[in-house]
């Protein structure tokens, strides 16, 4: 089942023929990138924190893009067309996020997708990476996805299959123990 879009991290996102590949199969993405990453605006090529620092206060956009353990996941979004060679129906863009507490804690992307895809599509796909990386933690420590000491592929995917098994176990029951959502009851008096 091919995914609707594709998110990455830093590894992912440092890697061209990665999105390349992608482009060619037409699969948006929104991938992580290194703050010297090196970027094409019209003419001219900057790294993505130089292109970052050059945006007007008028390029911000207030983006929520997930219920945090500690409230709303809010940030300041923007984002910058760039090298597009893409075709008239996709774009790449330069996507920044920054933190509302601290205005130099900044964290880049590169995203290719349709040309209609909103600022708010982009960040939303961004932040899905956190659910994902934190799926893993959680099997790593309670069903012991990394505690294996395999020497095959058979060994290693058969220890992976059991253990996200498992977890999915877990987060059934999970689900279970906290039973269905309370309605609210109206009491209507006499």
């Amino acid at each position: 089942m091919p995914a609707a879009w594709v998110t990455g991290d830093e590894v992912y996102g440092s890697d061209g023929g990665l999105w390349r590949w992608l482009e060619s199969r037409q699969r948006p993405y929104v991938l992580a990138v290194r703050a010297n990453q090196y970027v094409w605006t019209g003419p001219r090529q900057s790294t993505v924190a130089v292109l970052a620092k050059s945006l007007p206060k008028r390029a911000w956009y207030e983006v929520t893009i997930a219920a945090g353990s500690k409230g709303p996941r809010r940030y300041a979004w923007a984002w910058v067309r760039i090298n597009n060679d893409l075709g008239p129906q996709w774009q790449r863009w330069l996507l920044v996020r920054r933190s509302l507490d601290d205005p130099e804690d900044l964290a880049y992307y590169i995203a290719a997708g349709p040309r209609r895809t909103t600022l708010r599509r982009l960040a939303k796909t961004a932040g899905a990476r956190w659910a994902v990386e934190g799926g893993f933690e959680t099997g790593k420590q309670e069903v012991g996805l990394a505690d294996y000491e395999v020497r095959s592929w058979t060994g290693w995917y058969r220890h992976v299959t059991l253990s996200l098994f498992a977890q999915a176990i877990l987060a059934a029951v999970r689900k279970l123990a906290d039973g269905a959502p309370k309605k609210s009851q109206t009491v209507v008096g006499n």
